[in-house]
Formats: C-alpha cells, structure tokens, sequence
C-alpha cells in the first residue's frame, strides 16, 4: 500500500534539502514532488519553463528537473515530479481542480490539499511523497526534521482571518505582502 506525505516549508530553499534528503535515502524522483514559490524563479521569464531547474534547484535528482508553472490563485512557481505534471495539466484544462485537485488526486483530504494550496500561494513551499507503507517512517522523519510549518498554527492563523479555502480566483500574494503566519515586525 502507498500512502501520499506532504509537508510545507516555509521557503524553497528548506524544502530542496528536504528533497535532496530524500534522494540520498533512497526514495525515488519518480516518487518525489515539489512546488511552491522561489523569488529567484520570478526573475526568469515563465516561458524559460524547465530551464530553472539548474538555476534554481541544484544540478542533479528531481530539483534539476524544475519547471515554472503560472497556477491560478497562485501566480509563478517552481514545481517539479508528478504533482507537477498534475497541476500542469490542469493549469492546461486538462484536468478540474488545480493545485487543490491535484493534491486530492494525490490522496490528501480536501482540508489538507486547502491548505497546502494556500500555504504555496501564500509563498510557502509543499513536498509531497508517495512512499509505501515501509518506507512511511523514514520518510515521515526526513520530512519532519526540517521542522515544516505547523499545520494546525498555520491553520488557526489563516482562519482568524476570515480564511476558509483556497481561491484560485484570488490574486496572488506577492512577495512583498504579508504572508499569515510569518511575524511581521514594525519598521522603526
């Protein structure tokens, strides 16, 4: 049995070592996916398409292999593996849902595949695995010791602000807005 194993990061760079991790354990790229937002992707033209991998990733496994998407609600990002092919195909009208849907399609409940959606438009970024029932725990603790974001907090946050699911009608955040969650600090 398989299960999907999805975490999110607050940035990229946390979740390429994850990624890189990953693979030095012995979990496949085939098995590997990642998206979410890298400022540095936002500097090379979307049509560049999988050029940034080298630029933005590292040179070798699933992370030479990026590719830029423009997602719906969520603007420009970084996306590589089966997720990617996913979220691609439905960026192209060939499947419903968008990130949200190709997160369910993966497995995630609806309420996670939410949030995870949101934490990526949000600037976050979100690996997601999908590992066999024996390699679950290796997997689980890669992942989690590069302390993601804690879901439940991150949750709470977003819905104290009125908050209640992805909206790929939304417009993007940018880089320089808010994100929930992150501590903002006054400018003296």
């Amino acid at each position: 049995m398989t299960r999907t194993i999805t975490r999110s990061y607050e940035d990229y760079e946390t979740a390429a070592v994850v990624v890189e991790n990953l693979e030095a354990a012995g979990i496949s790229d085939s098995d590997i996916s990642v998206v979410g937002k890298d400022d540095r992707a936002n500097d090379n033209n979307a049509a560049e398409g999988a050029g940034i991998g080298a630029g933005v990733g590292g040179a070798a496994g699933l992370l030479a292999g990026l590719g830029m998407l423009a997602i719906p609600g969520v603007g420009p990002v970084v996306a590589a593996g089966w997720l990617a092919a996913t979220a691609a195909g439905a960026v192209a009208g060939a499947a419903a849902g968008g990130l949200v849907g190709s997160f369910t399609s993966a497995g995630l409940s609806e309420g996670d595949a939410n949030y995870h959606a949101e934490t990526v438009r949000r600037g976050g970024t979100a690996v997601s695995v999908k590992a066999p029932e024996e390699h679950a725990g290796t997997v689980e603790a890669i992942m989690d010791d590069a302390t993601p974001i804690d879901r439940d907090a991150r949750l709470a946050s977003y819905r104290a602000e009125g908050w209640t699911e992805f909206d790929a009608k939304a417009p993007p955040y940018s880089s320089a807005a808010p994100s929930a969650g992150r501590p903002q600090f006054p400018v003296d």
